[in-house]
């Protein structure tokens, strides 16, 4: 009986060493942890293993990237790319990248890149940060996927039933930026749908065209930084 027993213990011991291998985010040579990207002086070459997780835009040889690991989130700003690369480049894709850490607005990011792909896959499940909405440790989560819960749509604007704007001030038109209020606990947040990631036609531009004040509702986005947060809502529902 204790031979059986020490035969399971060990074999339950080695399927927990495998399967620690699998979910480790193992980086080659040379390449930054994301603690030590974080540490990184800006303007300063960087370089990292990330996975692909959304696309913004392509323009003229250059491509524009919101990417994840299991340690951290980069946005990749403009990176060199054809624009059959750029199609190529799909949610999940391991990419190995080089470039210079910078800040724009409180928006860190990485520019003049260039990539290679890399063998792996990722694609990271959206990390609920409601609870942090106002306090200085959002920023530690700043380009992640993340998550808010039953947050109340509140008017866009002030005497206005409204609930959403065409940019910014309400100078826009279908197919531009979508900006709405949401409030938590009696505080209110701006977020938008960035209309070159997720534009007229896709399920959240029109979701968010449909919300009305008072809804309740679950948002996922990725936590894009603008002079303090703004999420780029890439997903609406009503609040479970």
């Amino acid at each position: 009986m204790k031979k059986i027993l020490a035969i399971v213990l060990a074999l339950t011991m080695a399927l927990a060493i495998v399967s620690c291998g699998e979910t480790a985010d193992v980086k080659g040579e040379g390449v930054m942890t994301h603690a030590e990207y974080i540490a990184a002086e800006l303007e300063t070459e960087v370089v990292i293993e990330t996975y692909v997780q959304a696309k913004q835009s392509w323009w003229d040889g250059k491509g524009t990237f919101y990417t994840q690991d299991k340690e951290g989130a980069y946005f990749l700003y403009k990176m060199a790319c054809t624009e059959d690369e750029y199609n190529k480049l799909t949610p999940g894709t391991k990419i190995k990248v080089t470039g210079f850490k910078t800040e724009w607005q409180g928006e860190v990011e990485i520019i003049d890149a260039t990539y290679e792909i890399l063998d792996g896959n990722y694609v990271a499940k959206a990390e609920d940060v409601t609870s942090l909405l106002g306090k200085d440790e959002l920023i530690n989560h700043q380009n992640k996927l993340v998550s808010f819960k039953g947050m109340t749509v509140e008017a866009a604007a002030e005497g206005s039933d409204a609930a959403f704007l065409y940019n910014w001030d309400g100078s826009g038109q279908d197919g531009n930026d979508l900006y709405f209020n949401v409030s938590k606990d009696g505080q209110t947040y701006t977020f938008t749908v960035e209309s070159y990631l997720t534009g007229a036609g896709t399920d959240v531009y029109e979701a968010v065209k449909a919300l009305k004040v008072g809804d309740v509702i679950d948002m996922e986005g990725f936590l894009y930084w603008y002079n303090g947060a703004n999420p780029h809502i890439t997903a609406v529902s009503a609040a479970k």
